[in-house]
Order: structure tokens, then C-alpha cells, then sequence
């Protein structure tokens, strides 16, 4: 079975804002890596969140679309449920994580990801099943 990455908004915001080069660069080629003998998965709150911020970004609407057609071919969406909401509620009071990053975990480990890329969190952290992987730690 294919591994399952979880990947967070900031990688996609780099990948698609094109603001900071060299993360731009290393998100595409993660991406591009991985897409190939792993399982990308994001969430609707990853999708909000990219849009909101390529929105703020001048991003056109059409643009926009392109962006969440990108995501529903690239990668599984995973729900929201209530399971998700209570998940997070635990995952913040064992682990002291954000409200956002707690319901990002919880997505995760309810898609039984592996690894979640995510610029955000500590990296190399484990949360449960899920690792923590930043990938722009070498820059």
C-alpha cells in the first residue's frame, strides 16, 4: 500500500504564490516526488486556506477554480466531521497544539496519513500515527 502524506496549506501557498523562490522550488519538487509512489491528501480547510491566501494575492477567480480542480485531481480530500472537531479538541489538550493545527492533525490521522508536511508544527514531532515532516528545514 501507497504511503499517505497529509499536506498543509503553507506548502501549497508556496507552491502556487511563487513569493519566496526556494520554497516555491523545494514544495514543487516534494510534491512532484511524492505524488508518484505516495498518497497526497489535504482537506477542506486546506483548500479554504490556500484560496483565502491566493485570493489576498490578487489570485483571479478562474485562477482560483484552477487551484481546487488542481486539488480534487492531485489529492484525496479528506471531510469534516464531528469526529474530526472532537479529535482535535483532545490533540490540543495532549500536544498544546493551535486550534487550526489541531483540526489539521486530526484530518490527518482520520485520513491515516504517515506524514504530515507541514511548515507549521515541530518537525520530526510524532502525534499519534502521524510524523511531522518540515520539509523546508534545510534552507
Amino acid at each position: 500500500m501507497n504511503r499517505r502524506i497529509f499536506v498543509d496549506s503553507n506548502v501549497w501557498v508556496y507552491l502556487f504564490a511563487k513569493d519566496d523562490n526556494s520554497k516555491s522550488g523545494i514544495a514543487a519538487s516534494y510534491l512532484a516526488e511524492n505524488r508518484r509512489n505516495s498518497v497526497l491528501v489535504v482537506s477542506y480547510q486546506v483548500l479554504n486556506e490556500v484560496c483565502n491566501v491566493l485570493k489576498k494575492k490578487q489570485f483571479s477567480e478562474p485562477g482560483l477554480k484552477m487551484v481546487i480542480e488542481y486539488f480534487s485531481q492531485l489529492c484525496v480530500i479528506q471531510d469534516y466531521s464531528t469526529a474530526i472537531a472532537l479529535l482535535a479538541c483532545d490533540l490540543r489538550e495532549q500536544y498544546s497544539l493551535s486550534f487550526w493545527d489541531s483540526h489539521i492533525v486530526a484530518s490527518a490521522l482520520t485520513a491515516k496519513c504517515q506524514i504530515l508536511a507541514s511548515e507549521d508544527m515541530n518537525d520530526n514531532q510524532l502525534i499519534n500515527q502521524v510524523r511531522i515532516k518540515n520539509i523546508f528545514n534545510k534552507i
